[in-house]
C-alpha cells in the first residue's frame, strides 16, 4: 500500500506554500487554473487524501446523515434506505444507518452515539415502543441542540420537524372502496399495527369506507394488534372465513397479508373467487405468492429520496432560522394482481 502524502510534503516538493497548496486542492478561484493542475496532479501521483475529520472540524460539517429504522428485515424500511442513500450521495452526504429493533431503549441510544459530532442531523422513523410509550424528549433535545430531524412513515405530531408520509388514510379508503365495488360485503380488517400512527391511520381508513358505502361495521371482522407475534398468536383462533361470510380481506401491512393469504388457501377457499386480498406494502412476497397478492405500494425510494432531499436543503439553508417545517405527502398506488377482481 502506498503511503499518503501531507499537505506539506506536496508544497515541499513543488516548491509552494502549503495555503497555495490546500487553495489548489479545493478549487480557490485565488489559485491559477495552471498550478490547480499541477498541484492536483501532484497529489494525485502522490496518493494524497483530505484529512475529513480537519475539513469538518473547519465547516463544523461533517457532510454526514444518520438514519435510524425501526426493523430492517421490512422491505419497505429497505427500499426508504435505498432512496435516502441514492440522494445523498447525489448531493456529497455519506450515510450511517442504526436499527432499533423496535425498542425504544435503542432508538436513544443511537441518537446518543451519533450526536457526539458523527452527524449532521437525523433521517428515522419512529419505533413501535416510541409510539406506544409516547416518549418524544430524545428527538425534542435533538433538535434544540441543532441536530435537525426528518421523520418518514411514522411521525409525530408532538415533534416539530420536517417530514415525509403516505396518504395512509386516503389509500386504505381507495383499497377497501376496490373491494367493495368488485362485489365484497363482509370485509375483514387485519392489523399487526395497531400502536403506530400509521396502523391507526390505515385501520381509521377502513372503517371510514364502510361508512362511506352504508355497510355496518361488523366488530367479529376485525382484528387489530401490535406486533407481529401478537398477530400470530391471535390469527388461527380469529379467522373462520365460513363462519364469518369473509369474502374481502384489507391488511395494513405485508405480514398481516401474506399470513391471510395462506389461512384462505388452506382452507379450501379460491382467491380470488372466494376471498379477495388487497394487502399494504409492496414488498417481495407479494409478487411471488401464487395468487400474487394485490398491494398498496407506498414507494419506498420516493419517500427516502424526498426525507434526504429536506435534511439537506435545511441544513444547507443560510438563512438565520431555515426554512418552516414542511410535512412532504407521497401519493400510493394500488397494484392490482391475482388476489383482487378487476372492476
Amino acid at each position: 500500500m502506498r503511503p499518503k502524502a501531507t499537505l506539506k510534503q506536496i508544497a515541499k516538493e513543488l516548491n509552494v506554500s502549503v495555503s497555495t497548496v490546500s487553495k489548489a486542492l479545493s478549487n480557490s478561484p485565488e489559485i491559477s487554473e495552471p498550478t490547480k493542475i499541477k498541484v492536483q496532479e501532484f497529489a494525485k501521483l502522490k496518493n494524497y487524501k483530505p484529512n475529513n475529520i480537519a475539513v469538518n472540524l473547519k465547516s463544523k460539517r461533517s457532510k454526514t446523515i444518520g438514519v435510524i429504522l425501526p426493523n430492517i428485515l421490512n422491505p419497505f424500511f429497505a427500499k426508504v434506505f435505498s432512496g435516502i442513500e441514492k440522494a445523498a450521495n447525489e448531493r456529497g452526504y455519506n450515510v450511517i444507518t442504526c436499527i432499533s429493533n423496535e425498542s425504544l431503549t435503542k432508538e436513544i441510544h443511537a441518537m446518543d452515539i451519533l450526536s457526539n459530532g458523527t452527524i449532521d442531523g437525523f433521517i428515522l422513523s419512529i419505533s413501535d415502543e416510541t409510539q406506544k410509550e409516547h416518549e418524544f424528549k430524545h428527538f425534542k433535545e435533538a433538535i434544540a441542540d441543532d441536530l435537525p430531524i426528518v421523520m418518514f412513515d411514522r411521525t409525530s405530531e408532538d415533534v416539530n420537524c420536517d417530514k415525509v408520509i403516505v396518504d395512509d388514510f386516503d389509500s386504505a379508503v381507495y383499497a377497501v372502496n376496490h373491494l367493495i365495488k368488485t362485489g365484497c360485503k363482509n370485509i375483514a380488517l387485519l392489523s399487526n399495527l395497531d400502536n403506530t400512527s400509521v396502523g391507526k391511520l390505515r385501520a381509521e381508513g377502513y372503517l371510514q369506507a364502510l361508512k362511506d358505502n352504508k355497510i355496518a361495521i361488523n366488530e367479529s371482522l376485525i382484528m387489530r394488534t401490535q406486533s407481529n407475534e401478537e398477530f400470530d398468536e391471535q390469527f388461527p383462533s380469529f379467522f373462520d372465513i365460513k363462519g364469518k361470510k369473509i369474502d374481502g380481506i384489507f391488511a395494513v401491512e405485508e405480514h398481516a397479508s401474506v399470513a391471510a393469504h395462506k389461512a384462505v388457501l388452506k382452507g379450501g377457499f379460491r382467491i380470488p373467487e372466494d376471498v379477495q386480498i388487497i394487502g399494504f406494502a409492496d414488498g417481495v412476497w407479494s409478487r411471488r405468492l401464487t395468487p400474487s397478492l394485490s398491494t398498496v405500494s407506498q414507494h419506498g425510494p420516493e419517500i427516502g429520496e424526498a426525507a434526504a432531499e429536506l435534511l439537506i436543503n435545511r441544513l444547507e439553508d443560510k438563512t438565520e432560522d431555515g426554512p418552516d417545517y414542511e410535512t412532504r405527502i407521497i401519493k400510493t398506488e394500488l397494484r392490482q394482481r391475482e388476489s383482487t377482481r378487476k372492476l
